[in-house]
């Protein structure tokens, strides 16, 4: 099929991110890399991401900041909207397919208790601003069996999509269209970020509801598990556990969690964080 968009498409790689970093002085902005096979590919934290050959979606989007680019500057400080354009955009495509999904701050879909999908999103700054952003996502399309080291992975096949799937460029084509429309209507605009923190609100997993969470800010920085790796009720997480419900996000996109131990708000950054299932 014909691509709508700027995609490249690899046979293997080793990562997308990686393959996009080497060629950013050479590609456009919202120009898309896609492999068929990663062989490094790489989650959050440096975490692995490790996805069956050509059975699904594992590509990285570049963003690259600018009048001239016909994007608008984003300040260092608002960089957290990529990743609300990045999990809103993947949780309208699963909507388009009868799957009912949520973002896990910061850049994990969930279906139910299950992992979906996961995004990793490195920024290079330039002063004040983002220079550009490489938006990797890796979406579980029609893989049905995981590798057992994966806690607690589905796919849209798994989650019996009320549509058939279609092909990947298929796919990919139409998440650039959606993609392409949270960009255009909430990154270029006066007043977009402010909507678009609305919209993420509004799709976060375990939202306003009591929850167990392993709290890492006294561990030593080399010893954090963080938000990425879920841990499971009885195993060992190194952290403080404690009852909370999330409330929301601050400004820079920290995630805001009602402390119900101490009765009060509590402010925690990437690492800083991990969920008990």
């Amino acid at each position: 099929m014909k691509s709508k968009h700027d995609i490249i498409w690899l046979e293997e790689v080793d990562s997308t991110n990686e393959e996009a970093r080497r060629r950013i002085s050479d590609i456009d902005n919202l120009s898309v890399l896609s492999a068929g096979r990663q062989t490094a590919g790489r989650g959050q934290r440096g975490n692995s991401w490790l996805s069956a050959e050509n059975e699904n979606l594992t590509f990285s989007i570049v963003l690259k900041f600018g009048i001239e680019r016909h994007m608008t500057p984003i300040r260092a400080i608002d960089q957290f909207a990529i990743n609300e354009v990045a999990a809103l955009s993947v949780t309208d495509l699963l909507a388009a397919y009868g799957i009912d999904a949520q973002i896990k701050w910061p850049n994990d879909i969930y279906v139910g208790d299950k992992k979906i999908c996961g995004i990793l999103i490195e920024n290079s700054l330039r002063g004040n601003n983002l220079s550009h952003s490489i938006v990797g996502i890796g979406l579980n399309v029609n893989q049905t069996v995981f590798d057992t080291s994966l806690p607690n992975p589905t796919s849209m096949a798994l989650c019996q999509t009320e549509r058939s799937v279609g092909s990947l460029p298929f796919l990919l084509n139409r998440f650039m269209d959606i993609f392409k429309e949270y960009c255009k209507h909430y990154l270029n605009i006066t007043g977009g970020l402010a909507r678009l923190r609305t919209l993420y609100l509004a799709q976060m997993w375990k939202k306003d509801v009591t929850a167990r969470f392993v709290d890492y800010t006294d561990m030593p920085s080399g010893h954090i598990d963080g938000p990425i790796v879920p841990t499971y009720a009885g195993q060992e997480n190194n952290g403080k556990e404690f009852s909370g419900i999330i409330r929301g996000l601050s400004d820079v996109g920290n995630l805001l969690v009602e402390d119900l131990s101490e009765g009060k708000i509590r402010e925690f950054g990437f690492k800083e964080i991990g969920y008990i299932l």
